[in-house]
């Protein structure tokens, strides 16, 4: 839950080709160090092949016989992890301990790294690699090949529904912290979420972030922005139980759970079970400080309901349509993150950025270049001076700010001292906002005054300085620094 102009497309049509679900011999040099168990578990290595033919490299936990609760042939989960690359199977350890000693064989296997990363992702690719993995549990030795299912966690719960409504191989699907809105609405909320609860409200979170994610994805800078998951929920036939912590800060509780039944119900399949954990966090971890602080003790209860539900539907016994649990909090709604215009595409913000940044800084450049070619002075007017300066602040400074605010957003925003609900950086950078509106106008003036008297040079630099203050005016609207 971060991201140059690479064209989306061309990346996702790299990533296309299906996976081969057969078991490889497993090859310990290419894989992570095999992770420590307990006791009481048994650790099975595992190699197979992901989207593209990727060879990845997984651990099948299994309870001994005698802590398992059931006998075999078990039932099995194949774990999904959330966003990132190349995250390790030790990170889902903890679940795939809990999911084992009730009774499941458990594959939990490292992320891909090749062919993801902040600016390459395919959900589908992802999928296949989820598919791999599926095809090697089932052919482990104790394991019912007819009961193995799916978990998927977070980025997991887009993925996890593909790969589900692509095999009758998958028996169940579980998610966790699921979303059923597009990635990019559900990462403006994160981020304008986390900026409202350290105090920060107006433009900042209202214009200014979700045009900077607009602008990002239409770079091509945020894979997969704009991936409907209703489509793909409407064709998973397969009984689904869907969990969520109600101090849930990444993805928004109360809207995601209503997505999911709707699009589940359209499709036909109401074996759906909801359930939401009290004091748990986005991955059903407790959590002391209302989602901040993700503890390694899972919610209570939660690896007790993942065993008994899976061992009822893949004995036949799936619930129809049952939510419980308290309900979730969710301080603001998500806002809808539609594509930019022609006007504000990527392209048209980048000409505009060069375009002030040259306008304001060749002003004093060529004061410096006539200096020091020991040229006499021209008259320069104050206004030209503040124009010039802080016109490029506010446009580097703005930028610098908002990038900052995306990298440290979310759950754990950081925007710096806020007052009367604004951020102080930000506020001294809408300072020099209106300021260079107002040089703008002085500058317009003197230019007017001196065209018949100051040196041609003289003119053409203010022009170009002037061209930057008047793109400045609507590109500062357009990012907030000019409203409230």
């Amino acid at each position: 839950m971060r991201r140059t102009l690479p064209a989306v497309a061309a990346a996702l049509c790299l990533l296309a080709a299906p996976a081969l679900p057969a078991v490889l011999p497993a090859a310990p040099a290419a894989a992570d160090a095999p992770p420590a168990v307990p006791s009481d578990l048994t650790a099975t290595e595992v190699s197979f092949r992901g989207g593209g033919g990727l060879v990845m490299h997984g651990t099948v936990l299994t309870a001994t016989s005698a802590s398992a609760p059931a006998r075999p042939p078990r039932p099995g989960v194949v774990l999904v992890h959330g966003s990132g690359a190349g995250v390790p199977r030790t990170k889902l350890m903890g679940e795939a301990v809990g999911f084992a000693r009730e009774g499941l064989s458990v594959l939990v296997y490292d992320k891909r790294s090749e062919g993801y990363s902040l600016f390459r992702r395919s959900f589908s690719q992802l999928a296949d690699d989820a598919l791999g993995a599926v095809a090697a549990l089932r052919s482990q030795p104790g394991v019912d090949p007819a009961k193995v299912g799916v978990w998927g966690f977070s980025e997991g719960g887009w993925v996890a529904p593909i790969a589900a409504s692509r095999s009758e191989d998958i028996a169940f699907v579980v998610l966790v912290g699921a979303n059923g809105l597009p990635p990019l609405r559900q990462q403006t909320w994160a981020v304008a979420a986390g900026l409202r609860k350290a105090g920060v409200a107006g433009s900042v979170v209202e214009r200014a972030e979700p045009n900077l994610y607009r602008t990002i994805a239409d770079g091509g800078m945020f894979p997969e922005p704009y991936y409907d998951p209703e489509p793909t929920l409407a064709a998973v036939r397969q009984p689904v139980l869907a969990i969520w912590g109600t101090h849930d800060l990444l993805t928004p509780p109360q809207e995601s759970p209503p997505v999911v039944a709707r699009a589940l119900e359209k499709g036909g399949n109401r074996h759906y079970t909801f359930r939401f954990f009290p004091g748990a966090d986005h991955a059903a971890h407790q959590s002391p400080d209302g989602g901040v602080t993700r503890l390694p003790e899972l919610a209570p209860g939660y690896t007790d309901l993942v065993g008994s539900w899976a061992g009822d539907v893949t004995a036949g016994r799936a619930p129809t349509a049952r939510t419980s649990g308290p309900a979730p909090t969710q301080a603001s709604p998500t806002v809808p993150v539609d594509p930019p215009a022609w006007w504000e595409s990527a392209p048209m913000q980048l000409a505009a950025l060069v375009l002030l940044v040259v306008a304001f800084a060749a002003y004093p450049v060529v004061a410096l270049v006539r200096r020091l070619r020991r040229r006499p002075p021209v008259p320069v007017t104050r206004a030209a001076r503040l124009l010039s300066a802080g016109g490029l602040a506010a446009v580097l400074g703005s930028f610098s700010y908002l990038f900052y605010l995306v990298m440290t957003g979310g759950k754990l925003a950081a925007p710096g001292p806020v007052m009367a609900g604004r951020p102080l950086v930000w506020l001294a950078l809408q300072a020099l906002a209106v300021a260079s509106v107002a040089a703008t106008v002085l500058t317009a003036l003197a230019w007017r005054r001196s065209r018949g008297t100051a040196p041609r040079g003289e003119r053409v630099r203010l022009g170009l300085l002037l061209a930057g203050g008047v793109v400045f005016l609507p590109w500062a609207l357009y990012w907030g620094l000019l409203l409230p």
